[in-house]
Formats: C-alpha cells, sequence, structure tokens
C-alpha cells in the first residue's frame, strides 16, 4: 500500500522567534519512504535537524516576523495490515523491565499517576495482566468518554479526563497511558498519520493523530483508546511521555497560527503517485 503523506502549516509572527518542529516520519519508518520527506520552511531559514532524547527527528530554526509556511510531502510504502494483536503478550514485572522503559513508569505533564494509583486499582485490579489488561483499559476509556472537537483544552490533563468523561483523542491517550502506568505498564504517547484507510471517511478535516504504545513481551505494542480497534495505515513520527513532549511545534515567543491542513491519503494508482 502507498500512502501520501503531507501537511501546509501557516502562523503569523509578530517578531522573531525560535521554532522546534516534530514534522519529520519516525526514524523507524524512513526507510519505508518513497520520497524524501523534507520539511520546506518560508520564507527560507537556516534549520538545524537533531534527535531529542527519545529518538524523534526535530527541526529547529529561528522564524523572521510576518507570514511562516511550513509544508512538506512524500509517499510511503505500509504493509497495509492492521494494528498487530497479541492477546497472549505478558506483562514483564518492573524489576526485569529495561530501564529505558522505567520513564514511561511515571508521572508527566498531562499523566498524574500519582493522583490516579487508586482509581486505577478499582478499576483494573481484577482484570487479567498484561495485554488482556491494557485492552480492558482501552475498552473503559473508550465506553466512558465522549469525543469532540468542541471539548479539547490544552491544559487538559487525565484527571480532568476521567472527572470530565470527554476530549479529544489526545486526552483519550492520556487517560488510557496513565491507567496503565498505575498498573506498571510502561505506556508512551505516539503521534502521527491516520487516514481514513479501511474505514468510512470522516466529514471532519483530516489532523495528526494521537495513540500509544506499551511495553509488553519484550516490545511495544500499538494501541489506541479513540478508536478502539486495529487500524490501517498508521505512519508515526514521533514518541514521548505525553504530549508535551510531541507538540507538532513549539515557539519560544508568540506564533499565530493561521492555517492547518494535513494529507493521508492511500494511493490507489501507483503510477499517479509519482
Amino acid at each position: 500500500m502507498l500512502i501520501r503523506l503531507g501537511y501546509d502549516i501557516r502562523f503569523g509572527i509578530p517578531a522573531p522567534v525560535p521554532l522546534v518542529a516534530l514534522l519529520s516520519v519516525h526514524p523507524s519508518r524512513e526507510k519505508d519512504l518513497l520520497e524524501p520527506d523534507n520539511l520546506v520552511v518560508e520564507p527560507g531559514v537556516e534549520v538545524d535537524q537533531y534527535f531529542d532524547s527519545f529518538g524523534n527527528r526535530c527541526s529547529r530554526f529561528v522564524a523572521p516576523p510576518g507570514t511562516l509556511r511550513l509544508s512538506g510531502s512524500s509517499l510511503i510504502e505500509d504493509s497495509g495490515d492492521p494494528d498487530p494483536v497479541y492477546p497472549d503478550a505478558r506483562e514483564i514485572p518492573v524489576e526485569e523491565l529495561p530501564t529505558e522503559t522505567l520513564i514511561h513508569l511515571l508521572g508527566s505533564r498531562y499523566c498524574e499517576v500519582d493522583l490516579m494509583l487508586d482509581i486505577a486499582g478499582q478499576l483494573f485490579n481484577g482484570t487479567p495482566r498484561g495485554w488482556p489488561r491494557v485492552a480492558a483499559i482501552c475498552e473503559w476509556v473508550y465506553e466512558n468518554v465522549t469525543f469532540g472537537y468542541n471539548f479539547a483544552r490544552h491544559t487538559k490533563t487525565a484527571l480532568d479526563v476521567y472527572k470530565e468523561r470527554q476530549g479529544v483523542c489526545r486526552d483519550f491517550q492520556h487517560l488510557a497511558i496513565t491507567f496503565c502506568r498505575c498498573m506498571n505498564i510502561p505506556a508512551r504517547y505516539a503521534t502521527g498519520y491516520l487516514g481514513d484507510i479501511g474505514v468510512p471517511l470522516s466529514d471532519t478535516p483530516m489532523d495528526f493523530s494521537a495513540w500509544f504504545e506499551v511495553y509488553l513481551e519484550n516490545r511495544w505494542w500499538t494501541f489506541d483508546a479513540r478508536h478502539n480497534k486495529p487500524r490501517i495505515g498508521r505512519v508515526l513520527m514521533a514518541t514521548g511521555r505525553d504530549a508535551a513532549d510531541v507538540a507538532i511545534t513549539t515557539s519560544f515567543g508568540t506564533s499565530n497560527l493561521t492555517q492547518f491542513t494535513v494529507v493521508t491519503d492511500e494511493v490507489v494508482n501507483a503510477v499517479a503517485a509519482r
């Protein structure tokens, strides 16, 4: 399967401002790219790329005053398979976990593990360990939280979502991540492309998507509390403790978003794709 990826994001910049953008396909998927995955910055400025502490590819630059445009387009080959499911994946005892996964058991900006330990225990202590427990967490969040773009709030935490029972896709993932960490299952936030492939077309504009990954059976597995079913065509861009670590853009000063367009389309005609 071929998937066309792209974005066109514009800002009004009142004064020079440093920015960091996480708009590149994750290094783990770079081998699948059939076209360069380049960030185009207009007006042209010097862009430095680096890898953050989570292994995400980041772009750093200073935006001049005026209209700033960030755009990119690429073509990626995907297996076309849905997210893998392995119900027998076992939970790894904390003392046996790889050291690098331990940070994903701790509280973070949007995931208040310390405040939700008792809640998680009451809800999930009776569930079988491993994959079934994570599946139960996803099911609970999916069934008890109402989705709506009008519920978005950039300060909303997992505890807020639990209390309010409403949110956008990142809120679903934050709550599920927090429950997993409370149950000693490493969980990390993931963001990337997820188009309407293999599902009915959505009547809302395309956006970048959020999901989460858990560490079971000595590897990371994809889960999605927002959709609660395996999906086709996910393209990972970045992972972190929560949304604060993987913001699409972070500006160290004022930047006013004026346009936001994302493309994630299956390409049926491979010749036309080139």
